[in-house]
């Protein structure tokens, strides 16, 4: 019988969903979440057969049920507060869906299926609790009369619905709100701000917060001993509903630390200790700083654990306030690898060998190493779509060695040098090699807030396409390309100040971070290149229940100052020429950036065409004729053969938006990202921002979520401008270059090799829309 009532609500089930993907497709209408229903569609039949033998056979899990299944929980009369709030207040709860998925494309959640359910059946016990949980849980808010009358039980054969009748009455108000006893105190923003003000509901969660508030202030001005009594007096017979409020301070006696001392330490030193936690003997106690203290010692790497114990315990108020530090050192030396997958970098893996107390004093030394892009050229069909072609496919990393003083004349600054060999691929655009080193000087200015001074020297050499010097840099004859691709020096100075303020730094829930990067290179920085450059980045997180919100702003400028020692066409030029280097341009589009696009595709791009595709007359041909490529007045054929390169922008700009919730063992992830980079000559205007929504799902691992997101780009054809090779006719320029070979015919013109751009840009990209599928690890943001 069971089944049978199963099947039926499958069956219905069933022709609903046809009936929608019917009405879809007729209409070409898409799923708001990013995936085309003609693809959903597809997977009916999978669909149909799965959800009819699931439906076929009865769930174990009601026959184990002892008691009727609650299928609603209801509450009437709650004006105040919602139901999600008061039914988090009680035991009795109604049976919910695991996780969206099981509602679609698997339709187990409709069919009952027990996996796909987290079952509740009633319990009269709980009945009476919960109405007396209720009467506690308004209360506290401030409700005194509240009345919770007795719960209706709806029995319908094996289920029940529940519904909590509720006649909430008139709270009470703190009509006014007194304070005795720290007078002297009132000046020092004792009182700014507290939980409860006059005019609100006086709930008893807010008068404890209010004096819980008291207490830290005071503690963090010198009162270790301080404590708040609260009075609440209801004049009038029956008690009046405007309440008046009195807290009593009591401060106790001012106190200062007294003997601070160090325990658990090995290898550590305890002097390292007492010198990274700040705390002296003699200091005006304060309890942030005793918090504080613990943050800064869990800032030397080799500590596992730390307590910091002040001895307040005690019934005797001592004005001298000893304090405890237990410290449990960790390994000396670590080893971590680990390795992983993504579409735009293939298979990687890294190594770090860590040296937790080089020479005392909680120094660090680490040896580290990275590869990426391994058998990038073999799987790039498969696995690594976005990892590049050719030189682009070939292996990338990094091999560093770095080292950390963590007190450099105060326990608030920390100096860091490091010497690397590098070398970074980005598809389509450049591959680099560098060494060089990097040394910085960091302080802490607040809680987990720290600016950082730092210079950067390399030695950079480039492989890059000839397009992105010709239109990005305007430097377009081979021998200034070379001089470009030879090794450089590239050594900016710089200051970096970060916020770090979330929860979690692997999958934050709530909190922001703030971000801000400026750079200068100059001759006096010792290097060729000179430029200014600035990076902002914001990000927030808030969560409630199962739901979190993370919203994300960045945007960065970059002005170029010129490139020492550019011979342009033969002719040294002393003030150099204006460009930014390839690697501090701005590329956007991405994994962590807009999602409808493919690494670094988003922003400013040019076209690259061969002289004998432009000239050529046959269908796919450019339709130019020789005089007019070579005077560049020639408007091609938007139907020629185009090769699309990006060449990064000078100015930024990406806003992302997150729904994330929680799925069971995994996230479910709504998005819509927007961005676009612009060029030095182009005006940033609003309507150029691409706009890409999407979905995705996160997996839980050990190194952070492993991300899966699927986005939809909406861009359509544009107008990009189009390079070419100079040509000239044969009896001119024969030494130059190779006689032209046109539609398989021999031409009276030949290629200088020296990189031209067209006067007539050409509409190109009208297939661009589409979805595109990233893979990586960690959070976007």
């Amino acid at each position: 019988m069971l089944a049978d009532s199963r099947l039926s609500i499958y069956l219905a089930y069933r022709r609903e969903v046809l009936r929608n993907c019917a009405s879809a497709l007729g209409e070409g209408r898409y799923y708001s979440l990013g995936v085309e229903i003609k693809r959903a569609c597809r997977l009916l039949p999978m669909i149909m057969i799965v959800g009819l033998v699931l439906a076929a056979f009865p769930s174990s899990g009601m026959g184990q049920l002892r008691g009727p299944e609650v299928l609603d929980v209801r509450f009437e009369g709650n004006v105040t507060f919602p139901a999600d709030s008061l039914s988090r207040a009680i035991a009795t709860r109604a049976t919910a869906c695991r996780s969206l998925w099981f509602y679609f494309p698997l339709p187990l959640c409709p069919l009952g299926v027990d996996f796909a359910l987290s079952r509740s059946t009633l319990q009269d016990r709980d009945l009476p609790r919960d109405r007396a949980r209720l009467v506690l849980w308004y209360r506290q808010r401030g409700f005194r009369d509240v009345v919770v009358n007795e719960p209706v039980v709806e029995r319908t054969g094996s289920v029940a619905r529940v519904t909590f009748r509720i006649e909430e009455g008139r709270p009470i108000i703190a009509q006014s709100i007194g304070f005795s006893g720290a007078e002297e105190l009132i000046a020092k923003g004792l009182l700014d701000e507290l939980p409860l003000a006059e005019g609100d509901r006086l709930s008893t969660l807010a008068l404890d917060a209010t004096r819980d508030s008291i207490i830290q202030r005071l503690s963090n001005q010198g009162y270790a001993y301080a404590d708040v009594f609260r009075q609440v007096n209801r004049p009038g017979n029956p008690p009046s509903y405007d309440a008046v409020t009195t807290f009593e301070v009591v401060p106790g006696p001012a106190t200062t630390y007294g003997d601070i001392t160090v325990e658990g330490v090995e290898s550590l030193g305890v002097g390292t200790v007492l010198r990274t936690s700040q705390l002296r003997r003699g200091d005006p106690y304060r309890r942030a700083e005793v918090d504080e203290a613990s943050s800064r010692l869990y800032g030397l790497d080799i500590v596992r654990n730390v307590t910091v114990v002040p001895d307040t315990l005690l019934g005797v108020q001592n004005p001298t306030v000893d304090v405890a530090i237990i410290v449990q050192e960790g390994d000396a030396f670590r080893v971590r690898a680990g390795g992983g997958w993504s579409t735009a970098e293939c298979l990687n893996t890294e190594a770090r060998w860590t040296s937790r107390n080089f020479f005392g004093g909680g120094r660090s030394l680490s040896v580290r190493g990275r590869l990426g892009n391994i058998l990038a050229q073999e799987f790039r069909d498969v696995l690594c779509a976005q990892s590049g072609e050719g030189d682009f496919a070939g292996l990338t990393g990094i091999a560093a060695v770095d080292f950390v003083q963590p007190w450099f004349f105060s326990s608030r600054n920390s100096l860091s040098a490091s010497i690397f060999i590098e070398r970074q691929s980005l598809p389509d655009i450049f591959n680099r090699r560098a060494v060089g080193g990097q040394i910085g000087l960091s302080r802490a200015v607040g809680e987990r807030t720290v600016v950082t001074g730092f210079y950067r020297p390399e030695i950079s050499e480039l492989d890059a396409s000839d397009v992105l010097f010709c239109t990005g840099f305007l430097v377009c004859a081979p021998d200034d390309i070379r001089e470009l691709e030879d090794p450089n020096s590239l050594s900016p100075i710089g200051i970096s100040f970060a916020r770090e303020r979330s929860d979690d730094l692997l999958n934050p829930r709530s909190g922001y971070r703030l971000l801000l990067d400026v750079e200068h290179a100059a001759n006096w920085t010792m290097s060729n290149f000179r430029y200014d450059r600035v990076i902002a980045e914001a990000s927030r997180y808030a969560s409630t229940g199962r739901l979190v919100l993370a919203t994300r702003v960045r945007g960065g400028w970059v002005g170029s100052g010129g490139f020492e020692g550019l011979v342009r066409q033969g002719r040294a030029e002393v003030e150099g020429v204006e460009l930014v280097h390839p690697q501090k341009r701005f590329y956007t589009g991405g994994a962590n950036s807009v999602r409808g696009f493919a690494q670094s595709r988003l922003g400013p791009r040019v076209l690259l065409a061969k002289p004998t595709n432009l000239l050529s007359t046959l269908e796919g041909g450019g339709m130019c004729s020789p005089e007019s490529l070579r005077d560049r007045s020639c408007e091609a054929n938007p139907t020629a053969a185009y090769e699309d390169q990006p060449i990064g922008g000078t100015r930024l700009l990406e806003a992302n938006l997150e729904f994330r919730i929680a799925m069971g063992f995994v996230e479910g992830v709504l998005f819509g990202d927007v961005g676009q980079a612009w060029g030095p000559n182009q005006s940033i205007l609003l309507q150029d921002l691409e706009f890409t929504p999407g979905f995705g799902v996160r997996f839980p691992s050990p190194v952070g979520p492993v991300r899966l997101d699927l986005a939809y780009r909406f861009r359509g054809a544009e107008y990009l401008p189009v390079v070419t090779e100079q040509i000239l006719p044969l009896d001119v320029a024969r030494e130059l270059g190779d006689q032209l070979v046109v539609d398989g015919k021999l031409v009276p013109w030949v290629s200088t090799g020296e990189l031209v751009q067209l006067a007539s840009p050409v509409l190109f990209g009208g297939a661009d829309r589409g979805f595109q599928l990233h893979v990586s690890i960690g959070q976007a943001f």
